[in-house]
């Protein structure tokens, strides 16, 4: 591997350490001072800070399916180390590193929740909305899939994503000249 991919791939994983950090530490937070504890309001009959034990995903779909999560969660991985690792070290790719940096911590995140206590702790509630309780990863993923569609849309084009196709060897890859422009 060239040192400017090795560089890149260690800079997301320390990207991805970090965020994990900060997810598992909100967490720690959240259980800390939270658990058993009335909902805090930041923001009045908007925003509030309320614990929750979800052992499931949103809207309490697929409650106590620990291993089908799991399952997902190591999946995403590697189908996002895969593809780090494929990608080119241009700087038109240093978006989609970071929104794969953002995925992986999320997943990494609450993963880590659902391996170590059987269930994921939540609690950023959007009272106004009456959005599910969620947290600091899944904050992470909503994001950057948000981030992700928009640069799908406006930013990179299919030839961009050559280096994903099994025919990568007889296709080309592209080629970009200093502003980031296919030649």
């Amino acid at each position: 591997m060239k040192k400017r991919k090795m560089i890149l791939l260690l800079i997301d994983l320390v990207v991805m350490v970090i965020l994990t950090f900060f997810d598992q530490f909100t967490k720690y937070l959240a259980v800390l001072y939270l658990k058993g504890q009335p909902s805090i309001p930041i923001l009045k009959d908007v925003l509030v800070l309320q614990y929750l034990e979800n052992k499931g995903a949103a809207f309490g779909m697929l409650q106590n399916q620990k291993i089908f999560f799991i399952f997902i969660e190591v999946l995403i991985l590697f189908v996002i180390a895969f593809v780090l690792c494929r990608m080119p070290s241009h700087k038109k790719y240093t978006l989609m590193h970071m929104i794969l940096a953002f995925v992986a911590s999320g997943a990494v995140g609450n993963m880590i929740d659902r391996i170590s206590q059987d269930y994921v702790v939540d609690f950023i509630y959007f009272v106004l909305i009456d959005f599910p309780i969620f947290n600091v990863a899944d904050i992470y993923v909503t994001f950057a899939t948000a981030v992700f569609i928009i640069a799908i849309l406006f930013y990179y084009k299919e030839e961009d994503f050559a280096f994903l196709s099994v025919k990568q060897k007889m296709m080309r890859t592209p080629n970009y000249t200093e502003d980031g422009n296919l030649k």
